[in-house]
């Protein structure tokens, strides 16, 4: 889950009206090649080195030169997300490979994580063909798709579950049925992001709420409900009827994934966004403040970036062979970390995040940046 989502700016606005209402320039002169963007952040401004730039493959080059960590994203005017960066520190770079057809686009970048972004239109020129991929990633993209819709699917009995013992007030019924109605959601929540307004809806926690909304009338899904079972200890009617959106709204969720933008670079990306929400939410203990549930969470995150990783291994491993051998040997080491952590050996009974002390929670967080540097080549190694 985002700590806070970007919000829409009309698809009506010029150019010169972006730059003069978000500071947000454009570079004299390119770097690198014709499918290279430089983005240069600072805690004002978000340069791009060019507004045009072939269909086709595209690496964003981004160097935060402000004082904020930062995030750069790559999106649809309608504010569906091609591909993100998130948590790029000051006076470091980082490098984002996506997939893009002919067509408009917005580069975003977000000073402190925080607000609407200082944004900029760009257009990706060409005929719109789709790239030749090699069909090993077709092959890939095809079961990354089935999966995450088997994942959605799934996940409505349990949110159903859930929403059923919250109406009938039974609170540790709802308790139990809580994290196991989140794994779905979890391993896949980068698709469901993509669509940009389904997880405000399902997934904020108070704190990522947009300014002005009220946590009372205007704050809906798991987390809402988390406090009312955990913090507040009782439940209404007005609980009963969050239990009811929240169904209604995974439902939609679901409806859409087969129409998900996927592609090989966007499962890529997605496997380390996944690592991403594990180092700011989970391993924190931000994500599930009230239920303490963060390892079930923590684990499903991982399971859906391994899963990206194993159906694009048969290419990356072609292309990078030692990157291979280290995302192996990471992804081997985070999940015998966690497994230490079960309260049951093959299931999702994960010991209480709050009983995980300082030192084990640094260990956790270790495991995690070890995984997700190497995760972060995945995107180029594919399309090598």
């Amino acid at each position: 889950m985002r700590p806070l989502r970007l919000s829409a700016v009309t698809a009506a606005a010029t150019v010169a009206a972006l730059t003069a209402v978000t500071g947000c320039t454009e570079k004299s002169s390119a770097k690198g090649g014709d499918g290279v963007i430089e983005v240069t952040a600072t805690d004002t401004t978000c340069e791009v080195s060019k507004k045009e730039f072939p269909a086709g493959h595209v690496e964003l080059a981004v160097e935060n030169k402000g004082s904020k960590v930062t995030e750069v994203y790559l999106l649809f005017p309608d504010d569906r997300v091609v591909a993100e960066r998130e948590n790029i520190g000051p006076g470091t770079r980082q490098k984002v490979t996506a997939e893009v057809k002919a067509g408009d686009y917005r580069i975003a970048c977000k000073p402190g994580m925080k607000g609407d972004g200082i944004r900029q239109d760009v257009t990706a020129t060409g005929t719109g063909k789709a790239v030749e991929h090699d069909p090993r990633l077709d092959k890939a993209v095809a079961a990354y798709r089935e999966y995450a819709q088997e994942q959605a699917d799934a996940t409505i009995p349990q949110a159903e579950t859930f929403a059923k013992a919250i109406k009938d007030g039974d609170i540790e019924a709802a308790k139990k049925a809580y994290a196991p109605s989140r794994i779905g959601w979890e391993r896949t929540e980068p698709v469901a992001e993509s669509f940009g307004d389904i997880d405000p809806k399902v997934d904020v926690r108070e704190d990522g709420l947009e300014d002005g909304q009220d946590p009372e009338k205007d704050w809906t899904g798991w987390h809402r409900l988390e406090r009312s079972l955990w913090k507040d200890g009782k439940l209404t009617d007005h609980d009963s009827a969050l239990a009811d959106q929240l169904v209604k709204d995974l439902q939609d969720w679901r409806s859409r994934v087969g129409r998900a933008e996927i592609t090989p670079t966007s499962m890529a990306n997605g496997a380390k966004e996944l690592l991403d929400e594990v180092a700011t939410g989970k391993v924190t203990g931000e994500e599930e403040r009230y239920s303490h549930t963060d390892l079930v969470d923590f684990k499903g995150n991982v399971e859906g970036a391994e899963k990206s990783y194993e159906l694009l291994k048969p290419v990356a491993a072609e292309n990078d062979p030692a990157l291979a051998k280290e995302l192996d040997k990471q992804f081997a080491a985070l999940n015998t970390l966690l497994d230490q952590y079960r309260e049951d050996k093959n299931g999702y009974d994960f010991v209480s995040y709050d009983k995980v002390g300082k030192d084990e929670r640094k260990e956790l967080s270790d495991a995690v940046n070890a995984l997700a540097e190497p995760l972060s080549r995945l995107a180029a190694a594919v399309v090598k």
